[in-house]
C-alpha cells in the first residue's frame, strides 16, 4: 500500500503555539522535523439503516504531531535542490529515539505566500521515499513513510495585529502532488487526554508566603535604616488603614467573600484619597505656572531699555 491518505492531523495548542513561537522569535527563515504517530481509526460496524451491521465507510488515517525539532536555519538537512541528506538528517535525529517517529517536516518563512515552493515540494516528495524511516501505524499491518509537510508563514505586509498563518499537507506519491490537509488543534475533550495523559509539573507550584520577614541581611543594618525603614512601614500601615500583609491569606478559603468586600471598600478610599491628592497638584501646578509667568514679565521689564532710561534720570536727579 503506498499511498496512506489522511482524514486530519492532529496537534496539540501548547505544541502549535511553541513552533509558532520558535519561528516568530528567529532571525530569519527556519525549517525542522515533526514527530509523532499515525492511527488507524477502524469504521463503526453499528448502522441504524443496516441491520445486518455491515459499514461501507472507508478507514480513517489519523496523524498525530507530538514534537518537533527546530534547526533555527534553512537547508539543515537537504540541498538547494531539494534533495534530502541522509547523514545530515541523521545528525539531527541523533537525539531522538526511537527514529520511527518521524512524520515530516515543517517550513517557516517570512512575508511570504502560504504555499509551498518547488524545493519544499522536492524535500517532501523526497522524504517520503526513504524507507529507512517508515514505521508501522497503530491499529494496522501497514507502515506509514515521512509524508508530512507543515508550513508557517507571515503576513507580506506590516500589520497592527501579528499574525502567523499556518497549513499541512501530505505529499501524495501516487499523484505526486501535495495534498492539503485539515489540522485539529487539540485542547479539550477526551482526546486532550491522550496528549497530556502522563504529564507531570516539573516543581510544585510554590506557596504564598503573606507574613512580613526581615531582610537577610538585617544584621549588618544600621540604626539609621532601620528608623527609615520603619517610618516607611508606618506610613504604608496609614494609607492601607491598618490592612496588613499578614491578612492577604485571607483571600484564600471560605473568608475569600467577606473580606474582598472590605478590601474593595479599601480601595475606594484610596482613591478618593488620590483623586484628592490629584487635585491638590494640579492647584500647585497652577500657582507655579502663575509665578513663572510673573518671573517672565518681570525679567522683562528689567530687560527694556526704556526702564533703563528712566530709571538713569531718576539717579541724575
Amino acid at each position: 500500500m503506498d499511498d496512506l491518505p489522511l482524514q486530519k492531523i492532529q496537534i496539540s495548542g501548547p505544541t502549535l503555539a511553541s513552533m509558532i513561537q520558535r519561528f516568530s522569535t528567529a532571525l530569519g527563515d527556519v525549517d525542522g522535523l515533526l514527530f509523532g504517530h499515525v492511527s488507524h481509526i477502524a469504521p463503526s460496524s453499528l448502522s441504524d439503516d443496516d441491520p445486518l451491521g455491515s459499514s461501507s465507510d472507508p478507514s480513517t488515517f489519523v496523524a498525530t504531531v507530538s514534537g518537533f525539532l527546530c534547526s533555527g536555519t534553512i537547508d539543515s538537512f537537504y540541498d538547494s535542490s531539494g534533495q534530502v541528506n541522509v547523514l545530515a538528517l541523521r545528525r539531527l535525529l541523533a537525539d531522538r529515539v526511537p527514529l520511527r517517529s518521524l512524520i515530516g517536516w515543517f517550513s517557516g518563512r517570512r512575508r511570504s505566500p502560504l504555499r509551498p515552493s518547488l524545493r519544499e515540494s522536492s524535500v517532501t516528495a523526497c522524504l517520503s521515499t526513504k524507507a529507512q524511516f517508515s514505521f508501522p501505524i497503530e491499529n494496522s499491518l501497514s507502515n506509514f513513510r515521512p509524508s508530512l509537510f507543515l508550513l508557517f508563514a507571515s503576513p507580506l505586509s506590516d500589520q497592527v495585529i501579528h499574525t502567523h498563518e499556518y497549513k499541512a499537507y501530505q505529499y501524495c506519491l501516487s499523484s505526486q502532488t501535495l495534498e492539503p490537509k485539515s489540522i485539529d488543534i487539540v485542547n479539550i475533550g477526551p482526546a486532550f487526554r491522550g496528549h497530556y495523559g502522563s504529564f507531570s509539573p516539573s516543581s510544585p507550584f510554590p506557596s504564598l508566603a503573606c507574613d512580613l520577614r526581615g531582610s537577610p541581611m538585617a544584621e549588618d543594618d544600621t540604626d539609621a535604616t532601620r528608623v527609615s525603614k520603619a517610618q516607611a512601614q508606618r506610613e504604608l500601615d496609614t494609607c492601607a488603614e491598618g490592612v496588613q500583609i499578614g491578612s492577604l491569606r485571607r483571600l484564600m478559603g471560605s473568608e475569600a467573600t467577606n473580606y474582598t468586600a472590605g478590601l474593595e471598600d479599601l480601595y475606594e478610599k484610596m482613591l478618593a484619597k488620590l483623586d484628592s491628592l490629584a487635585r491638590l497638584v494640579e492647584k500647585t501646578s497652577a500657582k507655579v505656572h502663575e509665578q513663572e509667568s510673573h518671573n517672565v514679565k518681570l525679567r522683562k521689564q528689567d530687560d527694556d531699555p526704556s526702564n533703563l532710561a528712566v530709571d538713569h534720570c531718576k539717579n541724575i536727579q
